[in-house]
């Protein structure tokens, strides 16, 4: 673990312009291609927890569904709203663990992204985040995570989070694992691997 005391989302803003680049140079389909077969074909209601800067909530807006993109840091959502401007996406200011701000719309989602943001939330802050989580799919909803693996970046906060543990806290709230797998690093960084998880709201 790196960035004891710091928040979830320290570094983020600073250098926010920089990692436009970054994310909108991988293609939605590239970074989610192992589970892609696990997510709604016809469109739906989706949550994308952690939306940086619109690359996913983009890709399923231009899918169909009708995304909800949580993105706390200003600047990356003040990205998002620019580059990815379809009338299929709300943005709101809100994070984990308690998801105060889309609990108070009381909506429920066929699919939630957690790409990437999962590995930021400390031990009690992920049962916060998995109930809440679990609590906003439908029946037969899905939840698809991203966990990254390896040296931290300086000024970030992050755990290494093992994706049995977080099929096991799935479990604890009612969501069955669909996929657990692992891969390498999708910018090809030699020390960097990542897990995916998708976990399922019984029908």
């Amino acid at each position: 673990m790196s960035g004891a005391g710091l928040p979830g989302t320290a570094g983020y803003g600073e250098s926010a312009d920089s990692l436009v680049g970054q994310y909108e140079g991988i293609t939605f389909e590239d970074v989610h291609r192992d589970v892609l077969h696990l997510m709604p074909a016809a469109p739906g209601a989706v949550m994308d927890i952690g939306a940086g800067t619109g690359r996913d909530a983009g890709a399923l807006a231009a899918r169909g569904h009708t995304v909800v993109a949580v993105e706390p840091t200003p600047e990356l959502r003040a990205h998002g709203r620019r580059l990815h401007p379809s009338p299929r996406i709300t943005w709101i200011d809100d994070g984990l663990p308690d998801l105060s701000a889309v609990m108070a719309r009381a909506e429920r989602f066929d699919l939630i992204l957690l790409t990437a943001v999962w590995m930021h939330l400390d031990a009690a802050e992920r049962v916060t985040a998995m109930e809440r989580v679990a609590g906003l799919l439908r029946p037969g909803g899905r939840v698809s995570l991203s966990l990254r693996h390896g040296p931290v970046p300086a000024g970030r906060r992050m755990f290494d989070v093992p994706a049995g543990e977080t099929v096991d806290l799935g479990r604890r709230f009612g969501l069955e694992p669909l996929h657990a797998g692992e891969r390498e690093d999708m910018l090809g960084r030699a020390d960097v691997r990542w897990s995916f998880v998708v976990l399922a709201r019984a029908l």
